[in-house]
């Protein structure tokens, strides 16, 4: 392929991707290339107008680079949620170094917009694949997004949650369950 053909194709994916996604990905590009936070959109689609807690994945080649998120709004509207989690998740999720420009190209992003938990009475009114999971004990708390890869079952996202939360096994918790709109 030229130079031309490669711009078309890029402009081609571009254009394809949701605008929160476009969102995240932009805001990262910018603060990885230029050290700065973009301006929020001057027009807002209906989804960034809300106020909702909002996780920010990044993959490379398929495998998990950053995720960081809020599960409650803690800025105006998602569109600042998205840009700063999108930073966080390049930037300061733990268990990665943070992004670097040469692998700008090789990420996909996900985002998801997340509904305000509610707190269940067991696990029998969880589901893996619908509802995310928080698991809470005293300061402890640990979240884990619904449907996601290798994780099929409600005990295996309560393990995942209690083990994040430094939660031991056979302590009591209490559960909330929340849903997404995931957005590719």
């Amino acid at each position: 392929m030229n130079q031309a053909t490669t711009k078309v194709m890029e402009v081609i994916i571009e254009e394809e991707l949701h605008p929160v996604v476009k969102l995240a990905k932009d805001t990262v590009e910018s603060y990885v290339r230029e050290g700065e936070v973009p301006s929020l959109p001057e027009e807002l689609t209906p989804e960034m107008k809300e106020r909702a807690g909002v996780f920010v994945s990044i993959h490379k080649h398929g495998e998990l680079r950053g995720c960081i998120g809020t599960f409650e709004p803690v800025s105006n509207n998602v569109a600042e949620e998205i840009m700063a989690n999108a930073i966080s998740s390049a930037t300061r999720d733990p268990r990665f170094p943070p992004i670097s420009v040469s692998e700008l190209d090789d990420l996909e992003f996900n985002v998801d917009i997340l509904t305000r938990p509610e707190p269940v009475k067991d696990k029998s009114q969880l589901d893996a694949k619908k509802y995310g999971v928080i698991v809470e004990s005293g300061f402890g708390r640990g979240l884990l997004l619904p449907d996601l890869e290798g994780v099929d079952s409600v005990e295996e996202q309560i393990a995942i949650c209690r083990s994040k939360a430094g939660i031991a096994h056979d302590e009591p918790v209490n559960l909330y369950r929340f849903e997404v709109r995931r957005f590719k």
